[in-house]
């Protein structure tokens, strides 16, 4: 079956990083912000691209879903949010579970986490969580 290639909503944008973080009204969610863009550097190598009006992310990603669908998303990122700020992960949150209670008050979707306070979350956890959404593939859930 050939694949169906669509419009993804979230696309990468050339909108600069630096100025969104500093239009962020919350302090909380800005400091939160710039901590998570050096961790998630440092560990990706990547840097941080805003896709669409608000999620920075690292790295990209082309998948194809059973359905045919196909799109390019980040290997990893997150969006300040005003009750939380949001991680979007890879391969869904069940493949996280065991570093779930390292990364503080938080809730989940199925591929998003919600953390309520990203210094809460323990540095090696965060980290780990970044390099292991950043290298997922989709075989590796096969």
């Amino acid at each position: 079956m050939q694949g169906v290639a669509e419009t993804n909503k979230t696309m990468p944008t050339d909108r600069d990083v630096t100025e969104f973080v500093t239009s962020i009204a919350d302090e909380k969610r800005r400091a939160e912000a710039a901590h998570l863009i050096d961790v998630m550097s440092d560990v990706t190598g990547q840097p941080a691209v805003l896709w669409g009006p608000s999620i920075i992310g690292f790295g990209s990603l082309h998948l194809t879903y059973a359905s045919g669908r196909e799109l390019d998303n980040f290997r990893i990122g997150f969006a300040p949010r005003k009750a939380a700020t949001t991680i979007y992960l890879n391969g869904g949150v069940a493949n996280y579970q065991d570093l779930l209670p390292r990364l503080g008050k938080h809730s989940s979707g199925k591929g998003c986490l919600y953390l309520k306070n990203v210094e809460d979350a323990e540095p090696d956890a965060l980290r780990e969580l970044t390099d292991r959404s950043y290298r997922w593939t989709p075989e590796a859930d096969s």
